[in-house]
């Protein structure tokens, strides 16, 4: 069934179970057709077709005078929902950043190089070099070229990447405008928990990615300083490229779930100096875990980034 499903369709469905999980929902919680779209930042068509899509497999179902409701968990889910969770939601943005990585294209290119070096068609190559664009790895030039600008493709740039967040992510909790917001610091907690409480099993990679950003770029924004939220979300942008070359290997999910909840509630307790000496030690800990990874070995991976 999910083979027909549209890539805007599937990107519905995946957002849909991301965020049954993220709430904890409970069978018997109604999720509405307008709300699911207001979220995922869509139409109410995709929404309603993953929708039926789910109530076609048991994980929700559908009263005519009520609406959609969650009826089934998560992990009963049949594998091919399940697969299609871990999918990358545009396949060309993928190959076009392979085919960079592995120097297969040069610094300056024009949409019909990439169109024959990537036998794929005009559109594709459009819509992938402006989600690259935007992501901060191309620009365009005068006319009609395109320019590759410097990227994570390093593990000596990944530890640059890092040296900048260690400088940015801590000081942010300690600057006097560090303002946290008590409501959105309880949903990372809630979240948080729920990943080490079991929920990492049944989340896929993409899933504990945007979980760990979700977390760090929050807290910058409650320092105040506009620059390093900014800053920060460029990092994550460019880290979900390189971390897409990333095989298959189990971290240590719940130890990085509690180290979250310990720097959270050290900022929720006002100790913003204990914060930022568990936000330091925690980047320190994945910069040194990254550094032994082999991250830059492997061919890219759609389902595959990493936390950290």
């Amino acid at each position: 069934m999910t083979t027909d499903l549209t890539n805007s369709q599937r990107k519905a469905l995946r957002e849909i179970i991301s965020y049954v999980r993220r709430e904890q929902l409970a069978p018997g919680a109604h999720l509405p057709e307008w709300t699911l779209a207001k979220l995922i930042g869509t139409s109410r068509s995709p929404v309603k077709i993953a929708l039926e899509c789910l109530v076609g497999v048991g994980f929700m179902r559908y009263d005519r005078n009520r609406g959609y409701h969650l009826e089934g968990e998560i992990d009963s889910l049949p594998s091919e929902v399940l697969d299609l969770l871990g999918e990358g939601d545009d396949p060309m943005y993928l190959r076009l950043a392979e085919a960079r990585f592995d120097g297969l294209l040069p610094d300056s290119v024009t949409e019909a190089d990439l169109v024959r070096l990537l036998n794929a068609t005009r559109s594709e190559v459009s819509k992938a070099l402006g989600r690259a664009q935007s992501e901060g790895w191309v620009e365009k030039e005068v006319g009609y070229g395109w320019r590759f600008l410097p990227m994570i493709d390093s593990l000596e740039a990944y530890d640059d990447m890092y040296s900048l967040r260690i400088a940015i992510e801590p000081a942010g909790i300690l600057s006097p405008k560090f303002r946290p917001d008590l409501e959105e610091l309880q949903m990372l907690r809630q979240e948080q928990m729920s990943i080490l409480n079991g929920g990492y099993k049944t989340m896929t990679s993409i899933d504990r990615f945007e979980s760990n950003a979700r977390l760090h770029e929050t807290i910058a924004k409650w320092s105040g300083n506009r620059f390093s939220l900014q800053t920060l979300r460029r990092l994550d942008q460019m880290r979900r490229l390189v971390e897409y070359r990333q095989a298959r290997h189990e971290l240590p999910r719940q130890e990085l779930a509690q180290e979250h909840i310990h720097i959270l509630d050290a900022i929720s307790q006002g100790d913003n100096l204990y914060a930022a000496s568990l936000m330091r030690q925690h980047i320190e800990d994945a910069r040194r875990k990254k550094a032994v990874s082999k991250v830059f070995e492997h061919p890219i991976k759609s389902d595959h980034p990493a936390s950290g």
